[in-house]
């Protein structure tokens, strides 16, 4: 095929909007390096940076006619791709994947699997980094039976304790899962869990280790900083081992020592962090790069714990590291050794979960299956679960039976939309809108004189308030996306009297933080809400209140002048992606009246579970089924890497406790 061929190709995919400017940009780039590029690589290089943008980290090419009929190639798109799969050019711009020259070419193709050369080597880095840890077993503790009987006293019987599981099976390795939905006790265990190792620390007269907690956002570590504050007042160790167990998480970029303008960190393998525990929330979140930068500052004898829920939604950038190193963990698919170990050190016998195809990674992973949070009555633990288990029947007979904590809209006007947003009309029982956070902010606003305290526990309540409800869409753009829901409620709160203006910078805007900002100590994800302060000697200014976490635990009011803030938007409306991390006692969400790719099973499950009491979805029932139909696909080799055999699964170190 002539290039000239390929050219027009390339601008028909642009016009069809199967490519991105940025995607035909690259492909030309490489026919610029290499003029006499075969033209099937430089249109799969092309169609590889559109799935990379669409979160994937390689283009599988057993996989190209199920994106050929998806996209609806030509059938001159398709001779291209089959050229590629069948027989692989010889270029100076693509390497083998077994290592082979060249070593600079910018694309790899490695078993079935096309990469851009930075995506195939953080893959094998986070492969490697996490398989050298599963191979490494920490010196057996003779009081670690001990100090689990004390920490989790209940006795070993018929119900498994899946906490204290999760707890022998970290405190045993130098790597560690704990996955599990929400209200499962994640936080509650991992809490105990380092009681649990500084206990151990403690009792054999060594240092205290040297412990450190992350999140991927910035609202995800205030979370979890709270949380961790509440579980370590009521945690079961001695005062001086509490007092090793740090309660403040910080964000991951600001963990690493982000570099502004740059993808690089300050701390790295030649400036490793300094630390013997790194626990990080929310890992669901964690896109491929991120876990490279993490590994790569992670000292080679540090613990890496990572908690999260598999079943959310995957970062939004490339890669579901979370949900690759998950995938195994319904069924446990643990060996006889771990089992024997097991019953030996905590009583519990998972012999129900033992696999004969068990690899080394499932042994260093726990998945909690009891949710403290919602009761077997829960609407929004059960719909949950509908939803998780891809059973579309199921959920749309709980959506339409009677429930104490669900509501269904599935034709929602905007008339409707409007009064559920604002007062809560047509929400489950009790559930409240944002006319509740608008009315704290104006009957409790103290008097002028009342001090700078009062003024802060008023906007603190506010901010509270506000947390209560969360308006949800699944996309940013169109009449369902959160650019025109969040006009529209703000078009209706104006109309009703509760805000005096709907645009600019007014009393009562909710704003979302869009940038990091670390002389602010602002992240990506934070929430804020723009409050009216009285000045000294008179009048007034606006400051948008956050609430950060706080050193050493808690959280602190931050007040800060609109005009300093970084790029920020209104958040009356959020994405689901952006409210992971998040929990809103009433969240709603908004699905289109259109099929959008977007809409998957995960996006469902993680919208209906940051509720905590109500919640209420409007969308039909056509776009209900379509969504729970679908599930999320990323296309990575990190999973066949990290099952590979990791050693012998009988020999006497993997017992180590």
């Amino acid at each position: 095929m002539r290039h000239d061929m390929l050219s027009s190709l390339l601008d028909h995919a642009l016009q069809q909007q199967c490519l991105r400017p940025l995607d035909v940009a690259f492909a030309r780039f490489l026919i610029e390096r290499e003029p006499n590029i075969a033209p099937a690589l430089a249109w799969l290089a092309a169609v590889l940076s559109r799935q990379l943008a669409d979160g994937h980290l390689c283009l599988d090419l057993a996989g190209l006619d199920a994106l050929a009929d998806e996209q609806d190639w030509p059938d001159d798109w398709r001779a291209l791709a089959d050229t590629l799969r069948d027989d692989p050019p010889a270029s100076s711009l693509l390497a083998a994947g077994d290592g082979g020259e060249p070593a600079s070419a910018p694309l790899v193709l490695d078993g079935g699997r096309l990469y851009l050369r930075r995506y195939w080597n953080h893959e094998r880095q986070v492969a490697k980094g996490i398989l050298d840890r599963v191979a490494r077993a920490e010196p057996p503790s003779p009081y670690l039976a001990e100090e689990l009987a004390r920490l989790f006293p209940t006795a070993a019987g018929d119900t498994l304790d899946w906490p204290r599981i999760a707890c022998a099976l970290a405190a045993r390795s130098g790597f560690g899962v704990i996955t599990g939905g929400p209200g499962t006790g994640k936080t509650t265990t991992v809490v105990r869990l380092l009681g649990l190792l500084q206990t151990l620390q403690w009792r054999a007269q060594a240092p205290a280790l040297r412990i450190r907690l992350a999140a991927p956002t910035g609202k995800a570590a205030a979370r979890l900083n709270a949380s961790i504050s509440a579980q370590l007042a009521r945690l079961d160790v001695d005062d001086a081992v509490r007092a090793t167990v740090p309660a403040e998480v910080a964000t991951l970029h600001r963990l690493l020592g982000a570099r502004p303008d740059t993808r690089r960190f300050r701390h790295d393998r030649t400036n490793p962090l300094p630390l013997d525990v790194l626990v990080i929330d929310e890992a669901s979140m964690i896109d491929l790069d991120m876990m490279a930068a993490v590994l790569d500052a992670l000292p080679a004898s540090a613990r890496l714990i990572l908690l999260g829920d598999k079943d959310q939604l995957a970062s939004v950038e490339a890669g579901a590291v979370l949900g690759d190193l998950c995938r195994r963990a319904d069924g446990g698919h643990y060996d006889a050794t771990t089992a024997r170990w097991i019953a030996a050190t905590s009583g519990d016998d998972i012999g129900d979960f033992v696999q004969a195809d068990a690899q080394p990674l499932d042994q260093h992973i726990a998945m909690l299956r009891v949710s403290h949070r919602f009761s077997a009555a829960s609407g929004i633990g059960r719909l949950a679960q509908d939803v998780n288990m891809g059973d579309a029947a199921a959920t749309l007979a709980l959506l339409g039976a009677p429930c104490d904590d669900l509501a269904w809209l599935p034709a929602a006007g905007v008339g409707t939309l409007q009064a559920l947003v604002i007062h809560g009309t047509a929400a489950p029982g009790g559930a409240c809108g944002y006319r509740h956070y608008l009315d704290t902010l104006h009957s409790c606003r103290p008097a002028t004189d009342a001090g700078d305290d009062a003024h802060a526990d008023w906007a603190t309540s506010a901010l509270q308030a506000f947390n209560r409800f969360q308006l949800l869409c699944a996309l940013r753009h169109g009449p369902h996306g959160v650019d025109k829901l969040n006009q529209l409620v703000a078009e209706a709160l104006h109309a009703q009297g509760l805000i005096d203006a709907s645009s600019g910078w007014y009393e009562g805007r909710p704003v979302m933080v869009t940038r990091n900002d670390y002389a602010l100590g602002l992240m990506n994800g934070d929430i804020g809400l723009c409050l009216r302060l009285p000045v000294a000697g008179g009048g007034s200014r606006l400051a948008v209140a956050f609430l950060a976490a706080a050193a050493g635990g808690g959280t602190r009011l931050r007040l800060v002048a609109p005009s300093r803030l970084p790029e920020v938007e209104t958040a009356y409306a959020l994405t689901v992606h952006k409210s992971q991390g998040s929990e809103f006692e009433h969240a709603a969400l908004v699905l289109p009246a259109a099929m959008n790719p977007v809409l998957t099973r995960e996006l469902l499950y993680t919208g209906i579970t940051r509720a905590r009491r109500w919640f209420s979805l409007l969308g039909s029932e056509a776009i209900i089924v379509d969504a729970v139909a679908r599930r999320t696909r990323r296309h990575s080799g990190l999973a066949e890497r990290l099952a590979q055999d990791g050693g012998d699964r009988d020999d006497p170190a993997h017992l180590a406790g």
